[in-house]
């Protein structure tokens, strides 16, 4: 995230919203650093815990209550940049499309997503990994569900650089990058 809040100076991004930002730990992070930040969550306890958190920083940040697969709750082209991590995948391909549009649209021409999302493996990292998850059920062409677990029955759309790049042909990507079982890459919304 350093990386990230200093290709957003750089650039003099101001507004940011985090899609899926759960109890905080980037919402936090980016108000430290001083921007204006606003965090989208379906989860109203994890929402009252970033609060608090904030408070207890002595900082402020904006939420919405929502649900990341239907519409936002922000105006056309709103944010400098928009962040998401490990949380647009979490759905069917007809959502996780959906959000992708949504980000466009509160997003400023040019302006800039961090992304991280789930990866799908080759078959010789299977066995040691989390993903795909040893005991699922694929439920579309790389839509997976745990039938056991921490996220157990929650749908996981699993990427590789092509669908990246296919998904997010509205933006001109920049180094997409793997670790042991997501993709992060840095984007700009084309004009």
């Amino acid at each position: 995230m350093p990386k990230v809040v200093s290709l957003f100076k750089t650039n003099n991004v101001k507004t940011i919203l985090d899609v899926g930002c759960g109890t905080g730990r980037h919402i936090v992070y980016l108000a430290q650093e001083g921007f204006d930040v606003y965090g989208l969550d379906e989860s109203k306890t994890a929402i009252q815990i970033a609060k608090k958190w904030l408070n207890t920083e002595k900082l402020k940040a904006k939420f919405s209550i929502g649900n990341q697969y239907e519409k936002f709750p922000f105006a056309k082209q709103f944010f400098d940049a928009v962040i998401s991590t490990q949380a647009l995948h979490h759905g069917t391909t007809k959502e996780v499309k959906k959000v992708i549009r949504e980000i466009e649209h509160a997003l400023k021409d040019n302006g800039i997503i961090f992304i991280t999302v789930a990866r799908k493996l080759c078959s010789k990292e299977i066995k040691p990994s989390y993903y795909p998850m040893s005991k699922s059920k694929q439920i579309e062409k790389n839509v997976y569900v745990p039938l056991e677990g921490k996220e157990k029955g929650l749908p996981h759309f699993l990427f590789n650089k092509t669908l990246i790049r296919k998904m997010f042909s509205n933006f001109r990507l920049k180094n997409i990058y793997k670790d042991d079982s997501h993709y992060c890459f840095v984007g700009y919304k084309k004009m």
